[in-house]
């Protein structure tokens, strides 16, 4: 049953009160982050507060189409080796060169898009090269 506020109390004094009849009572004990300092107090100073926490709560990423695709384009050069054969390969520039056209055709938010399409031979000379690395560098690890 919840109490009421006597008449002759005022809401900070009846407030005041009932926080130190719980406190006396222990139900502050062991709270979640007792004795460490509240984020949320430091965060109050800045306006967008909420659309950060909501960013970290969800795990968000907030990166414009334009930036995205260029992170796509660098992994995938980074992972060019891992590709066994050149139509595997080919595919793969396909693939990567239909989104970019995509992009670039309907992108209307953020930073306009500037990502070039891949060119195949010149994707497939990296890939050769690569290859061609990590034969020399095994051949010398075995000699």
């Amino acid at each position: 049953m919840t109490k009421r506020k006597p008449a002759d109390m005022s809401f900070r004094s009846w407030i005041d009160a009932q926080i130190e009849e719980a406190r006396q009572e222990g139900l502050f004990d062991d709270l979640p982050g007792a004795g460490r300092p509240q984020a949320s107090l430091r965060e109050a100073e800045d306006p967008l507060w909420w659309a950060k926490s909501l960013v970290r709560r969800e795990k968000l990423e907030a990166v414009p189409p334009a930036l995205e695709i260029r992170r796509k384009v660098e992994r995938f050069r980074l992972a060019l080796r891992a590709y066994r054969s050149e139509a595997a390969l080919r595919d793969a520039v396909a693939l990567l060169n239909d989104e970019i056209r995509a992009l670039n055709r309907t992108t209307v938010s953020g930073p306009p898009t500037s990502q070039a399409v891949l060119d195949p031979t010149e994707v497939l000379q990296s890939w050769r090269e690569a290859l061609a690395g990590q034969a020399a560098k095994s051949d010398m690890e075995e000699a």
